[in-house]
């Protein structure tokens, strides 16, 4: 098959773009930016010589390469939910408030949503549950709240990069084509590194504005009753997970019991239904607010199928990263790329997609899998928590009532990683060299 032509690539890339950038400049769903950059891809395909049933097989076979994807989200659109109606979320929030230390307070803020994060898998989610009244409890104590946001959103978002229960992190190891664990071993050093690094920070913070420190009055007048009950949906999803049955399961035990503790409690069956429909009011979840995303992560997973078959984008990438000499090299320039992506498309999902599928061919022939996953895991899923018109930067902020300029330069989580995957890969490049030279001989 002849290629094609670098007009016809960079009309493709315009095309696609321009569509992405009108839904997030008119707020308009994801699903119809995408849209004329799949329509211009099936006038490619039919002028290939594709039938409509070789482009059914292919979007097809694209689905299913974020089919688990799709189903952890169509769940988590009921998990909170679940979670919230049992008095898990409110729980599990009761304790933490009630643990705060005020003289390690910055560092308790980073810990605590790091924890709910990770069991959690969502960085919204977690700011809507802890974000709220640890920001107020800056307020009281008269800590600043641009650095109690900075840590909030930090331990948020190692859950929404790291977590096995992320979204983010399973699209990842889906479309760079390895497992979940071996994504995390390839991230554990830059993500001990990065947690160690940001405690260090936060405790400096906790030295440095210690002597603004409050007197907390604790309201016991409001303090609710918990029990074990309550904690018996996040502890069987976790368990589910560890002694390694089929994930979905795990999510579907964990919202089922959910839900008995909720009708045991009291609430009607009504009233769960609603809120899996809706979400929970400044908490979030809801197949309402889920579908689009759903439809979108599958018109994306049949667009790169189709961008895939034709090799369009390909040998552009392939010419530009023959020049590359060194980990290093290859490095910067797919960070390069993926931060364009993150800057153009406006959300979360669409970079992992992109860049996964762009490069994972490349680092597979000259390293592996696991380190594409760990450059992205560093750059692509934290991106787009940066970027002021990016959606996931929109929710964050919005969540917290903050503006982005004013919390990011606390927020060292975000930006940190970057640094450190840049690191190693200077660090690594001698295996490079190593490799070449054995070739050679």
């Amino acid at each position: 098959m002849d290629q094609y032509s670098v007009k016809q690539a960079s009309f493709l890339i315009i095309v696609t773009l321009s569509g992405i950038i009108s839904s997030v400049v008119f707020h308009i769903s994801l699903v119809f930016g995408i849209l004329p950059g799949l329509i211009y891809l099936i006038i490619l395909s039919l002028r290939k010589g594709y039938t409509l049933s070789n482009m059914l097989k292919l979007g097809y076979k694209g689905i299913g390469k974020v089919r688990i994807v799709l189903f952890i989200l169509f769940l988590i659109s009921f998990l909170l939910p679940s979670w919230y109606l049992s008095g898990t979320i409110t729980s599990m929030v009761q304790i933490t408030l009630n643990a705060i230390n005020p003289h390690h307070f910055f560092v308790f803020c980073f810990f605590t949503t790091m924890v709910f994060s990770m069991i959690l898998g969502s960085s919204i989610g977690t700011l809507s549950a802890l974000g709220v009244p640890l920001i107020s409890t800056a307020l009281l104590l008269h800590l600043p709240v641009e650095v109690t946001a900075g840590a909030v959103i930090s331990g948020a978002f190692v859950g929404d990069r790291t977590s096995p229960f992320s979204s983010a992190h399973q699209l990842l190891a889906s479309i760079v084509e390895t497992t979940v664990k071996k994504q995390g071993k390839a991230m554990l050093i830059t993500s001990i590194t990065a947690v160690i690094v940001t405690i260090l920070f936060f405790s400096i913070m906790d030295v440095h504005f210690g002597s603004m420190i409050s007197t907390i009055h604790k309201q016991n007048d409001n303090q609710i009753a918990i029990s074990f009950i309550q904690f018996i949906p996040p502890i069987l999803l976790v368990a589910l997970v560890l002694f390694r049955l089929n994930i979905i399961l795990s999510y579907l035990v964990s919202i089922l019991s959910g839900s008995l503790i909720a009708i045991y409690n009291g609430i009607s069956l009504s009233e769960i239904i609603n809120s899996f429909w809706k979400g929970i009011e400044g908490l979030g979840g809801g197949l309402m607010h889920m579908y689009s995303l759903l439809l979108f992560i599958a018109i994306a997973g049949v667009y790169n199928a189709l961008l895939e078959e034709l090799n369009i984008i390909q040998p552009l990438l392939d010419r530009w990263l023959k020049t590359s000499t060194s980990m290093l090299s290859d490095s910067l320039k797919t960070i390069g790329a993926t931060l364009i992506i993150c800057v153009i498309a406006g959300n979360q999902t669409m970079p992992i997609i992109l860049t996964g599928r762009s490069f994972v061919n490349h680092w597979s022939n000259k390293y592996s899998n696991e380190e594409l996953a760990r450059l992205m895991g560093d750059t692509t899923l934290l991106f787009p928590a940066m970027i002021p018109w990016n959606v996931l930067a929109i929710m964050s902020s919005t969540v917290i009532n903050m503006h982005l300029h004013s919390y990011l330069p606390y927020a060292i989580f975000l930006w940190l990683l970057p640094c450190l995957t840049i690191i190693l890969s200077v660090k690594n490049r001698s295996k490079y060299y190593q490799s070449t030279y054995e070739i050679s001989s």
